[in-house]
């Protein structure tokens, strides 16, 4: 079992790296488009969707790998001084009860969210925006199942803890 959740933990810490360089292409396409607009007056809808949808992706699946690497926010106005074990409780208590559910609903919520988005071919409500709407919408539900995995690991990891 710990040489599973090693390999889900490398693919949720490889995805994050991965997805640190849309950053680069944020910034590159903010550029491109603050250039157009000021320098020949125009600018396109397709660049302004494809600057949002980068954007969201950032923290979308960026939101894993934070979690994976314990950077995410948390009130440690207590938990800063509790031992590795309550630390461990802390954890395993607020995955299972808080984000273990949250997922599961975003999950299915955002599932049926893309699909429906699918069987129209949904694109952009912008004239000239980008076509494909579901495809940013799939991802969404990707970025959630990526979070749901870890915070099983989670789960898995201060079990273990716990049981020492």
């Amino acid at each position: 079992m710990d040489a599973f959740i090693l390999k889900l933990e490398q693919w949720i810490r490889k995805t994050g790296e991965y997805s640190s360089w849309l950053n680069l292409g944020l910034v590159l396409l903010i550029c491109l488009d603050v250039l157009q607009r000021y320098l020949m007056n125009v600018t396109y809808n397709w660049v302004l969707d494809a600057e949002w949808h980068i954007f969201g992706l950032v923290f979308l699946l960026g939101s894993a790998f934070t979690f994976s690497e314990d950077k995410h926010v948390r009130v440690d106005v207590f938990y800063q001084s509790f031992s590795p074990r309550k630390q461990a409780l802390v954890n395993l208590l607020g995955s299972v009860f808080l984000l273990l559910p949250w997922c599961l609903v975003a999950v299915k919520t955002c599932w049926n969210y893309a699909i429906n988005s699918y069987y129209i071919r949904e694109g952009s409500p912008s004239p000239g925006g980008l076509p494909a709407l579901y495809v940013i919408k799939f991802c969404i539900v990707f970025c959630f199942v990526l979070l749901l995995l870890q915070s099983l690991v989670v789960v898995y990891r201060n079990t273990k803890i716990l049981l020492q």
